[in-house]
């Protein structure tokens, strides 16, 4: 009898041991699928974009500076400290974006004046005494979300901060131009259209930053913006009124205007066929275009590029050719096997050929999700 109740006892032990295995195991593989996973190019930037004070580095290698306008080696932008906050909104990690907000007081905001210096050296110091307005508009319009997605109220301060400065500072003619040296007094006589945020202009709107009437002031450039029969100009000029094209043709420039018109409900026709036209005939878009024969001026690609025309389709609902931008511009991630995850040629890289890309990856994938 005695023998029963141990021989009982044991499978009563072996059972229960084999169901608390089982329910780790179901447990685990619950919390690893509940896990978002980091997509390997936030992590190539991780491990290899970042300076040691924690700022992004503009390219992968060093490299010294030769001309103050012009970026260079490990040098950090306020553009690239901007995606990566809208990055940290878009995947709602507000850590990540703590981070960001702590770097952007600690190194890219004057503490007396409250501009932006639009670049950094690497070791956090600023050599230059002027902003980026487009720049500045895309860290504020990230500091406005986050401040109600995470109901905190100092990025909504830091924010208005920075608007009272540009208003006070950085006007010509009754616009904001492209940026205002604060050391010497002087502003540009240009307002570049691609500036025009229209998301971060709405957030202002909304927050009594800025008036509808000059809300309206700046949407209606864009919904007034002439094209060639395909390209857009790069500037408006606040003395003038007219708008003003270049003969070679960005097409970062051009994406980033388009999609502020779409944010408008204007869609770029125009310049969405050519790029379909180019796609089809040389599997391929150009990085530069010669605007008088609208042929390509350069043979190479730009994974931001790419980024920028997902993003375009995406918010334009064209699902199928963003899904063909997709698989292009995968081709170009992990050339360098040194660098998995990044967008690598010849053993460099510019930060922003690996923050679009994965702006426009992450939205891609976030729409999957929701289907």
């Amino acid at each position: 009898m005695r023998r029963n109740q141990h021989h009982f006892v044991k499978k009563w032990m072996f059972f229960m041991l084999a169901f608390i295995i089982i329910i780790g195991i179901i447990w685990g593989v619950y919390t690893y699928r509940s896990q978002p996973s980091i997509p390997p190019t936030a992590t190539f930037i991780t491990s290899h974009m970042v300076n040691e004070n924690g700022t992004l580095a503009s390219r992968l290698l060093p490299a010294p500076s030769t001309n103050p306008d012009i970026v260079a080696g490990k040098e950090a932008l306020s553009e690239s400290l901007g995606l990566w906050m809208q990055y940290a909104l878009m995947t709602d990690d507000q850590k990540s974006f703590e981070h960001s907000y702590t770097l952007l007081n600690q190194y890219f905001l004057n503490p007396e004046k409250h501009y932006i210096y639009w670049k950094l050296e690497p070791n956090g110091q600023s050599k230059v005494n002027t902003n980026a307005l487009g720049d500045d508009l895309r860290i504020v319009g990230a500091l406005l979300q986050a401040s109600t997605q995470w109901q905190q109220q100092s990025y909504t301060t830091t924010a208005k901060q920075i608007v009272d400065t540009l208003l006070a500072s950085d006007q010509q003619h009754g616009y904001l131009v492209d940026y205002h040296d604060f050391e010497h007094g002087y502003s540009a006589d240009v307002l570049s259209l691609t500036y025009i945020d229209v998301p971060a202009l709405g957030q202002m709107k909304q927050t009594n930053m800025i008036s509808a009437e000059e809300y309206n002031k700046y949407t209606d450039l864009l919904r007034n913006t002439p094209n060639d029969g395909v390209f857009y100009p790069r500037t408006y000029s606040v003395a003038t009124g007219k708008y003003n094209y270049d003969d070679t043709i960005n097409l970062i420039d051009q994406l980033i205007l388009a999609l502020h018109r779409s944010e408008l409900g204007q869609p770029s026709i125009e310049l969405t066929a050519f790029m379909k036209k180019e796609f089809e005939q040389h599997h391929q878009l150009a990085g530069r275009y010669k605007r008088a024969n609208q042929t390509a001026d350069v043979a190479y690609e730009s994974p931001a590029v790419y980024g920028l025309a997902i993003l375009l389709a995406l918010k334009e609902k064209d699902q199928a050719w963003a899904e063909q931008l997709y698989a292009q511009m995968l081709t170009m991630r992990g050339w360098d096997q040194a660098y998995p995850g990044g967008y690598v040629f010849d053993g460099d890289t510019h930060i922003f050929d690996n923050l679009f890309p994965l702006l426009a990856e992450t939205l891609l994938q976030k729409g999957s999700e929701t289907k």
